[in-house]
């Protein structure tokens, strides 16, 4: 956690000690296990600590949108916190490890320190702005566009926690997981996919996508990261 946090701020000794002095739980998931259960009454808040993970909701007739991809050093449910009950569920993308920290522990801190306060709300305005980008493209954004933007994200925010290596990362997904982000059919994504490899932009090798050329591929999804606000400065 005081890595994630350290990301956005400086953190003070003091606030360090505060950090790890939070009691917590570890758990790991396999791929499709629930982090978060939809219609639980939450009394914790989810830390992912190796792995990917999914935010999801179903319809009536069982399709399912995932509305958020998670990382390691991102909390899935701080907002969790103001609620009664959970509208939504987190799943596990691949294995997972994940460590849950009461709500009244993290109510103390915040209480006790009004910058870590901050820093724990900025979390959640940050995942709202992921998720507004993410209807943007949904509505506006033509399927090769869209499937290229969610790469350079995912690129971004990656290499920000030092998980891109040789412009090469882990996305434990299944194409069926890509097409409940964005939209889309398997049958269309596997299309857009080969569309982007035909174009010598990206490698998608099993569970390791490789970015050929950020650039054209940062000018074809129209990609400008400031709504990740990934840069370092003082809150």
């Amino acid at each position: 956690m005081i890595l994630a946090l350290e990301r956005r701020d400086h953190i003070s000794e003091e606030e360090k000690r505060l950090l790890e002095q939070l009691p917590f739980r570890i758990r790991t998931f396999a791929a499709g296990e629930k982090l978060v259960v939809d219609s639980s009454r939450p009394t914790e808040s989810c830390l992912v600590l190796n792995g990917f993970a999914a935010r999801q909701q179903y319809v009536s007739e069982g399709k399912r949108q995932l509305t958020a991809v998670h990382i390691a050093g991102d909390f899935v449910d701080l907002h969790s916190m103001l609620l009664t009950v959970m509208d939504h569920s987190v799943v596990s993308l691949g294995d997972c490890i994940a460590a849950f920290v009461p709500h009244t522990s993290l109510q103390a801190i915040i209480a006790a320190s009004p910058h870590l306060g901050r820093l724990l709300w900025l979390s959640t305005v940050i995942d709202a702005a992921i998720e507004r980008n993410w209807v943007t493209c949904l509505g506006r954004r033509p399927s090769n566009t869209h499937l290229a933007h969610l790469i350079c994200e995912l690129y971004a925010r990656l290499e920000t926690v030092g998980l891109v290596r040789g412009q090469s990362f882990q996305l434990p997904v299944t194409q069926s997981d890509i097409a409940d982000i964005v939209g889309l059919s398997v049958v269309h994504v596997n299309r857009m996919i080969q569309e982007l490899r035909a174009s010598g932009l990206i490698r998608w090798d099993r569970k390791m996508v490789t970015v050929l050329d950020i650039d054209r591929l940062h000018e074809l999804a129209d990609f400008d990261p400031t709504y990740l606000n990934l840069i370092r400065e003082p809150r």
